[in-house]
C-alpha cells in the first residue's frame, strides 16, 4: 500500500518505520533537521528490545513532491495541524483514507452529536482542518503507546502497541477493517471500534491532567501521584471531564482513583508534554485541555478545575516561549 506520514516525530517515525519494514511504499512529509537526517542516512528506529533498524523512505518538505497515498497518517501535534492543514491538501486524493494519529480531541468530535455540530474552535480556530480533511475520508484513532525522538530522524519505542480505529460516526466499515489489518501486519495491536469517540474521550480523561501537571512541575508520574494534594486536584478535574463525557455520549465507567492506580503501575515516566517542555517545543494544550473546557461550555457543565489547569499551563507556556507560532 502507498502510505504517507505527515510529521516524522515520535509517533510518525514509529508508523513510518514499522510500515516500511512491513514492505509498504512509505513516504513522509518532514522538515529541517529531520528531513536532512532521513535523506542522508534513513529513518532509525530503536524498538522495545533495543534492536536498531534503519529504513529508507521517500521524504520531502513539499507535498507536491510526494505521491498521492492510499493512506495518509497524520502524526502532527494538534497545533501544528491547525496551522499547516492546508498544506496537506495535495496529499489527499479522492480515495485517500485519512488517519489522524494524534493526541486530544479531533476537530470533528461533535459532528452529528451536538445541536451546533460545528468544529471546535479550540482545535481548529481558523477552520483549516475541516476545510482540508474531508470527514467522509477520515477515520478516528486512539494511540496507546509511548515513544520519543532521540535525535532528528531517530525514534525510540518505549512501551505499548495498542491502536484503536473507528469511523467518526460509528459502525464498522471495510476501510476500518483494512487499516486494522495493515497495522496488525506491521506489528501493532490494532483493534476496531464501533464507538471511537468514546475511546478518544476515555484517553483524554486519563491523560488531560497528568500531562499539564508534569509540564508545570517538571515531575515524573510517580512523584505527581505521590502528592496527595496534586492527586486530589487531578481527581476533581477528571470528575468534571467525566460529567462532560456523560452529556455527549461518552460516559466514563472507571473512577479517577482507579485510573491513577493504573498509571502508577506503569512506573516512573515522563509524559509527552514534559518531554516537549524540556526540549523547548510548543505544548499541545488546546486539544487536550482547551477542548474539554469548550465542550463543557457547550453542554452546560462547569469545569473550574479544568479551567484553572488550562490557565496555569497556558500562562507557563507563554512565559517560557512554548506556544505555537502562527
Amino acid at each position: 500500500m502507498k502510505v504517507c506520514i505527515a510529521g516524522l516525530g515520535a509517533i510518525g517515525g514509529l508508523f513510518a518505520a514499522r510500515l516500511a519494514g512491513a514492505g509498504h511504499e512509505v513516504s513522509a512529509l518532514a522538515r529541517g533537521a529531520t528531513l536532512a537526517a532521513v535523506r542522508s542516512r534513513g529513518l532509525v528506529l530503536t524498538d522495545i528490545k533495543r534492536a536498531r533498524s534503519v529504513h529508507r523512505i521517500t521524504v520531502a518538505d513539499d507535498p507536491y513532491e510526494l505521491p498521492t497515498p492510499e493512506l495518509l497518517v497524520i502524526a502532527l501535534k494538534a497545533h501544528a495541524l491547525a496551522a499547516d492543514a492546508l498544506a496537506l491538501g495535495p496529499l489527499i486524493g479522492p480515495k485517500t483514507v485519512v488517519l489522524p494519529a494524534m493526541n486530544g480531541v479531533p476537530w470533528w468530535f461533535l459532528h452529528g452529536h451536538d445541536a451546533d455540530g460545528s468544529a471546535l474552535a479550540s482545535v481548529d480556530p481558523q477552520g483549516h482542518i475541516g476545510a482540508t480533511l474531508p470527514l467522509k475520508q477520515t477515520l478516528g484513532a486512539v494511540v496507546h503507546l509511548t515513544c520519543h525522538v532521540t535525535a532528528p530522524g531517530e525514534v525510540r519505542h518505549g512501551m505499548g502497541e495498542r491502536i484503536i480505529i473507528g469511523e467518526p460516526l460509528g459502525d464498522v466499515s471495510p476501510r476500518v477493517e483494512a487499516v486494522v489489518a495493515l497495522l496488525n501486519a506491521a506489528g501493532f495491536q490494532a483493534e476496531r471500534s464501533t464507538d471511537v469517540r468514546r475511546a478518544i474521550w476515555f484517553k483524554l480523561w486519563g491523560n488531560m491532567t497528568m500531562n499539564p501537571v508534569s509540564a508545570l512541575t517538571g515531575a515524573s508520574s510517580d512523584a505527581i501521584l505521590d502528592d496527595e494534594l496534586v492527586r486530589a486536584f487531578m481527581a476533581a478535574a477528571m470528575a468534571e471531564a467525566a460529567a462532560v463525557g456523560a452529556r455527549i455520549g461518552c460516559p466514563i465507567e472507571q473512577s479517577a482513583e482507579s485510573r491513577m492506580d493504573v498509571t502508577r503501575q506503569l512506573g516512573a515516566f515522563k509524559t509527552s508534554m514534559l518531554h516537549d517542555a524540556e526540549a523547548g517545543r510548543a505544548l499541545e494544550i488546546d486539544a487536550l485541555i482547551g477542548a474539554a473546557r469548550e465542550i463543557g461550555q457547550r453542554v452546560g457543565v462547569a469545569t473550574p478545575h479544568i479551567d484553572a489547569l488550562l490557565g496555569l499551563v497556558r500562562l507557563m507556556a507563554r512565559s517560557r516561549g512554548l506556544v505555537a507560532r502562527a
